[in-house]
């Protein structure tokens, strides 16, 4: 393909990009609003995030998989068509289960644009080259996320907060229409699809309970309990079972044979970590700045600017310098260290740190996610078999998305734990700051205090606001510490990673490639083989032909 034509096929693939991400982080500023206009706790905000998370992790695998098996260009647009019906539904939701039911429909159509597009891409896009478009997929990014949470905190502030969930559907629509038109994929050989449904329901049942068990043990049931003995008693039992049917079928939902391949299983180990880091810290932060800098929506999308930018920065250069001089590897490297630097920073924020210094420890940790997120998958890319590229590509955002739920899971479950405690050790200093103000205020205070939902922190009375504000920066800090563990390891898992060149051959090249060996093969004949030279490397005094 032509660089225009490479444009003219991106171009859809990068509005339905924006789309899925413009609907994710034009709710992100406003969800404490939301929570607490819907009447929900700290538990339902996690839910909130969490229950999209989820079904994204699970569905990630079954959409790479049929990307595999059938028309990826439709298959693309039905995901379009389910995550923008489902974000529309959550703007009419009037309690806080219908607004998670209707975020659990939208991550299936999020696995899907997440996995689908990354496995386009490598059918028109060659490894070498990505990063030559880099800057194009940056400025999607940038205007989703810098855009996006400034959006949704004015229609938040100035509208109401249901319009978020309306305003990209006009972007879809222009998405789907741009799709038809302008993607033209190869026809790839028609089979008999055979579909893993039993896999799909045994992972569903192990990264279900998992995390349901994960989010509610501490308050809705003890730790130590036969509740606790069930659900992750269930979970493994699934787990093992989802292993044996892997093993067993004759089209897996995730080829376990691919863990053969040392590059496709260090980096899902450090696609776990990067996936934590990614999520978490977006969602937490944006509670931080409402909860303990007592910032508005709109304030909280700015504040959170200098990470955005660092993930925008590193991301678009490191993926010029990779096209320009084929070396990925060092910039991993530096993107991890950066990664351990930033959660590492960020483990120790007050209400009252200074913010000059909250912008590093933010920078640092989108300069490191914007480092290594992406280029994970392109290396899986580079090595994976071409008639696997779905099911590889997929399983490594996989893991990134199961990281990232059970990550913020997890985060959730410590932030809620660590109120509890604050709350109980800090009453008698509660009680007297309540005591100090107008009436009108005590009353007006007891009455969130009993109701056990997120307050809107700008507008708690002043006595009573800092007291709030320490101890939400206090158990939001402790949450990051989650992240240091997960980071160390994928800096290692990233320094394992073979250092092998990237090919310049796209996935639709690598197939017609292997197409003609086999045929070569079989009858004993030179294979003619169009498209680049099938190398991994450059070609260096090839020596000549004997006899």
């Amino acid at each position: 393909m032509t660089h225009r034509q490479v444009l003219e096929a991106l171009s859809g693939l990068l509005l339905g990009m924006f789309v899925s991400m413009i609907a994710g982080t034009v709710v992100s500023t406003s969800l404490p609003v939301i929570v607490s206009d819907l009447g929900g706790n700290q538990t339902t905000y996690t839910w909130v995030v969490t229950s999209t998370l989820l079904t994204t992790a699970i569905s990630t695998p079954v959409w790479g998989k049929l990307a595999d098996l059938t028309n990826r260009k439709l298959l693309i647009q039905i995901a379009l068509v389910i995550f923008v019906v489902s974000s529309a539904t959550a703007g009419f939701a009037q309690d806080p289960t219908m607004l998670i039911a209707s975020r659990t429909v939208q991550g299936i159509g999020a696995g899907g644009l997440a996995a689908l597009s990354q496995v386009i891409m490598a059918d028109i896009i060659s490894p070498r080259e990505r990063g030559r478009y880099m800057g194009l997929f940056g400025a999607v990014m940038a205007v989703a996320t810098v855009g996006g949470p400034l959006l949704g905190g004015f229609i938040t502030d100035t509208i109401n907060w249901r319009w978020n969930f309306f305003v990209a559907v006009p972007f879809a629509v222009a998405a789907l229409i741009l799709l038809q038109t302008t993607l033209h994929l190869p026809k790839r050989a028609k089979g008999r699809t055979r579909i893993d449904y039993l896999g799909i329901v045994l992972l569903s049942v192990a990264v279900s309970l998992l995390l349901i068990w994960i989010t509610s043990a501490g308050t809705d049931f003890e730790w130590a309990s036969w509740t606790t003995v069930f659900m992750t008693g269930g979970a493994a039992l699934a787990a093992i079972a989802f292993v044996v049917v892997e093993l067993l079928v004759k089209e897996p939902l995730i080829p376990l044979t691919m863990f053969r391949n040392r590059t496709f299983t260090l980096a899902v180990v450090a696609s776990i970590a990067t996936g934590v880091a990614m999520f978490g810290t977006s969602v937490f932060l944006s509670q931080y700045m409402q909860m303990s800098r007592g910032a508005t929506p709109t304030e909280a999308g700015l504040m959170t600017l200098p990470m955005i930018g660092g993930l925008l920065i590193s991301s678009i250069i490191v993926g010029q310098l990779i096209t320009r001089f084929g070396r990925w590897k060092p910039y991993m490297i530096a993107g991890s260290v950066m990664l351990l630097a930033g959660i590492s920073l960020l483990s120790t924020i007050h209400y009252d740190t200074n913010f000059v210094l909250l912008s590093v420890f933010m920078f640092l940790t989108g300069a490191g996610v914007g480092m290594t997120m992406q280029n994970l998958v392109l290396v899986v890319q580079n090595t994976a078999k071409p008639s696997e590229m779905g099911a590889a590509s997929s399983g490594v955002t996989f893991f990134r998305s199961l990281g990232g739920t059970v990550g913020v899971s997890v985060m959730g479950a410590v932030v809620a734990s660590s109120l509890t405690g604050l709350f109980t050790d800090n009453k008698q200093r509660i009680a007297e700051a309540i005591a100090k103000l107008a009436p009108a205020d005590a009353k007006s205070v007891s009455e969130i205090m009993a109701s056990g939902s997120l307050p809107v922190v700008h507008s708690l009375p002043d006595g009573f606001r800092q007291i709030i504000e320490d101890m939400y920066a206090q158990a939001i800090g402790h949450s990051f510490l989650i992240g240091i563990p997960l980071a160390v390891i994928s800096l290692i898992a990233i320094i394992f990673l073979p250092n092998r060149s990237l090919t310049r051959q796209t996935t639709t090249e690598r197939l017609a490639t292997d197409e003609a060996m086999a045929v070569s093969a079989a009858t004993g004949s030179i294979p003619v083989i169009t498209g680049p030279v099938p190398t991994t490397g450059p070609i260096r005094g090839a020596a000549p032909s004997q006899g």
